[in-house]
């Protein structure tokens, strides 16, 4: 580090608060908006061989999201950004983001224009064979998706751009308007084109253009960067992003990859598994992207300044409290999604051509899903950590060696008499064990964590979670099932007494993270009329 990069008291504070509660609602907006569209789609198609075909096409675009664009540059980017910019260097920061922008375009497009030709002999390799009367459907499909990938990796890095200045509010309409797309693909454009769900697909890509690219592009704009199109690969902080990115290209194996290998292994399996365990993952996703995935957001670029201002003792206390308030809500909202599956199966998958199928994949997959929410959730806390210390290659060899372990569990668990829901259970107790390792290797690196705070307040969760339970099953014991509105009941009824119970239980036990509680009611109260 340079001395430029010491402190400098004139850089305001993040505001973590502020910053999370913006993400968490433009998230839990998304989750919304995310479940709305399967259900829209199982209701206008079902879940048969047809949408099993849409789920795998997906397959291909998203492993190029995840291998480059969704780990590795806006993670690498962030922190040499951020270091920049908060140490009087910001016209230097505007030339390594054109830089950076105009290098990864030009390489994109090529790698986008590879993998279009290639499409077909891709699906061959990674789909079972089981799939083959559908493999000219899924190349197609998966070819309109592809220049989506685009809009992704290159609106991530002006998304980043975003962060550093502490502006949420614009990258939080981007997966919004995204899944807006995609309803609005499944209800209009499906009408025009055939088969309809190539409908969808269409929607993904004009959403994915103008929420993740277009619309941030102006905001940035409007931040009087200047951006040219550079070819430096020489600067310094050019170079640092493209040394902390090449381990995650190269990695091969975040575990974001899990869903793909998922649906790869699903794929031999009757029609309609591969949309069920989807659907499910996607559930299970809910409370990964508002709680794990917001929380993370807002604190790297927190993260990123006080590692570059040395401030050790504010990016630990950071890192402890967002730990012990992920787990705080998460815990008790794996316990009770597992209790309320078969009536969240229920309400959401029981409409149109859906109606007549089975919940059972659904519902068997998102309970053994649910074991792995709270890891899945601290998952993305503990990879930020790691990449605002400018560390990437670290966590991407533990997320290759996560990964073996995930395929290995699915080969065995596949074996049992679980078969196709040993992959939920694989990926839950690969991310359990995957945490684990994490937490206490962040430890180690930045100078020790408060393990023992941590460890006290998963105790008290535990114990409220505990309450939560009892309560719970309460309601979901007997209130008997049978149809929507009854599901619709017993989930409010499960929701009721569970809350009331971890609520008084938490309170009685003094735990620090109720006071997340306490501001949540206080700003449900603002919003009520008087």
């Amino acid at each position: 580090m340079t001395e430029a990069t010491v402190q400098n008291d004139s850089s305001p504070k993040p505001n973590v608060g502020r910053a999370s509660t913006i993400m968490g609602l433009s998230l839990f907006l998304s989750r919304v908006l995310g479940i709305l569209r399967d259900v829209i789609m199982g209701a206008q198609f079902g879940r048969n061989a047809t949408t099993d075909a849409y789920t795998l096409a997906f397959m291909i675009p998203d492993l190029l999201f995840f291998l480059i664009a969704g780990g590795a540059l806006s993670s690498a980017f962030i922190p040499v950004f951020s270091e920049y910019l908060h140490t009087d260097r910001r016209k230097e920061a505007w030339h390594i983001f054109s830089s950076v922008a105009t290098i990864m375009s030009t390489a994109l497009i090529a790698l986008i224009l590879l993998v279009f030709a290639f499409t077909p002999q891709l699906i061959s390799a990674i789909i079972d064979h089981k799939q083959e009367a559908n493999y000219a459907l899924i190349a197609q499909i998966s070819r309109i998706l592809l220049p989506a990938q685009y809009a992704f990796f290159i609106g991530g890095l002006m998304v980043g751009t975003l962060y550093a200045h502490q502006r949420f509010s614009i990258p939080g309409l981007g997966p919004n308007i995204y899944n807006i797309g995609i309803i609005f693909g499944a209800i209009v454009i499906s009408h025009f084109v055939h088969p309809g769900i190539m409908g969808m697909a269409i929607g993904a890509v004009s959403g994915a253009f103008l929420g993740n690219l277009i619309i941030p592009f102006f905001a940035m704009r409007k931040l009087g960067g200047e951006i040219k199109v550079k070819f430096d690969f020489q600067h310094p902080g050019v170079k640092k992003v493209f040394v902390l990115m090449a381990p995650v290209i190269f990695g091969l194996s975040l575990p974001g990859v899990f869903p793909i290998i998922m649906r790869s292994l699903a794929s031999r399996y009757p029609d309609g598994i591969i949309t069920s365990i989807d659907f499910a993952n996607k559930l299970m996703q809910a409370p990964l992207g508002i709680f794990g995935q917001s929380f993370a957001i807002a604190i790297f670029p927190a993260l990123a300044q006080f590692y570059a201002q040395k401030r050790m003792d504010l990016f630990r206390s950071q890192v402890e409290k967002s730990i012990r308030t992920v787990l705080f809500i998460t815990i008790p909202l794996a316990v009770f999604m597992a209790i309320a599956a078969p009536d969240i199966s229920g309400v959401l998958y029981s409409w149109g051509k859906s109606k007549t199928s089975s919940q059972e994949g659904i519902v068997v997959s998102l309970q053994l899903f649910c074991l792995g929410i709270p890891a899945w959730c601290l998952h993305p806390i503990l990879m930020r950590g790691y990449f605002s210390i400018q560390q990437t290659l670290k966590p991407v060899i533990v997320g290759t060696v996560t990964t073996g372990v995930f395929v290995l569990l699915c080969s065995l668990l596949q074996a049992s008499p679980l078969q196709w829901r040993g992959l939920s259970l694989a990926s839950s107790l690969a991310a359990i064990m995957m945490c684990i390792y994490m937490l206490f290797s962040l430890s180690k690196d930045v100078g020790g964590l408060d393990l023992k705070s941590i460890a006290k307040g998963l105790d008290g969760t535990a114990i409220a979670t505990l309450g939560l339970t009892i309560a719970a099953l309460i309601p979901a014991f007997l209130v008997p099932t049978g149809n929507v509105l009854l599901s619709v009941l017993r989930l409010a009824l499960i929701a009721g007494f569970g809350s009331v119970a971890f609520t008084v239980i938490a309170r009685k036990q003094k735990l620090e993270e109720i006071t997340v509680i306490d501001r949540a009611m206080n700003k449900v109260q603002k919003l009520l009329p008087k």
